[in-house]
């Protein structure tokens, strides 16, 4: 049996996390996962504030906070990492999980509207990379910083709720691999790539459609949001020779068939 990975820095103190979009399913349950590993965790939200504080309340540990991060302003983001700075001193986790996304049928050229893929893009992409500029200061006083962005297996399968999230999730993933290259050795940078997650999105599925995912991956279930969490915690905690790849948390998805 191996030792659990110490949530210490070298001088005693405790190790922080902020969790971008953390007030959401998948990000609430890399909160909780990450408060149970021992970290202090700043969880960012952007439109609710009532679960962000209530999650808060909920998390083991203590010294947790929140805050409005809006992540397609550099205003909000440049706050953040002042706040960040000032409370905590240094940051060793950095979660990019906020994301939008809006049901447009893959044929529907004419309903994937500009609109909808700048927001996809700006949230979906932009967001991510203007986040880690703004803390990327702040990372690297850490020993060893590593930044987990919450991609999706649509950027490999091409398969998912419209071509622009599609594209944007892939982009993602071809951030984490420049991003582990030019960071390192001082700041780690991994994709974390559900499936099919239970929660809020996948409940508002029909029926037959959640059936089709499920019968089509070979695990034969679909991810929770725990499976996801506990992902974030082996790349920032135990898998510290892992940088600038894409962790698949996706039940071999792309080995089934639709």
């Amino acid at each position: 049996m191996t030792d659990s990975p110490s949530t210490e820095a070298d001088d005693g103190s405790q190790l922080t996390a902020v969790v971008v979009g953390g007030s959401g399913g998948i990000g609430a349950a890399i909160c909780r996962r990450l408060a149970a590993d021992g970290y202090r965790v700043l969880v960012g939200y952007h439109s609710r504030s009532e679960r962000a504080e209530a999650l808060i309340a909920d998390l083991a540990g203590q010294d947790h906070c929140t805050r409005r991060v809006v992540v397609t302003e550099a205003q909000s983001l440049a706050e953040l990492a002042v706040e960040v700075e000032t409370v905590f001193g240094s940051l060793d986790v950095l979660v990019n999980c906020a994301g939008v996304t809006q049901p447009v049928a893959h044929d529907d050229l004419d309903g994937l509207t500009d609109d909808v893929i700048d927001r996809i893009f700006a949230t979906n992409w932009r967001g991510p990379f203007a986040t880690v500029r703004a803390l990327r200061a702040v990372l690297t006083k850490a020993k060893d910083p590593v930044i987990v962005n919450i991609s999706s297996v649509a950027g490999v399968t091409g398969q998912g709720s419209n071509v622009a999230y599609c594209a944007s999730k892939a982009a993602l993933d071809s951030m984490t691999r420049s991003l582990g290259r030019a960071l390192g050795p001082d700041i780690r940078v991994v994709s974390v790539s559900p499936g099919w997650v239970r929660g809020e999105y996948a409940d508002r599925m029909p029926t037959e459609t959640l059936a089709v995912q499920t019968d089509a991956t070979p695990l034969g279930r679909l991810a929770t949001p725990e499976d996801v969490a506990a992902a974030v915690s082996a790349a920032a905690g135990a898998l510290t020779f892992t940088t600038g790849t894409v962790i698949a948390v996706d039940g071999g998805r792309p080995l089934g068939v639709v």
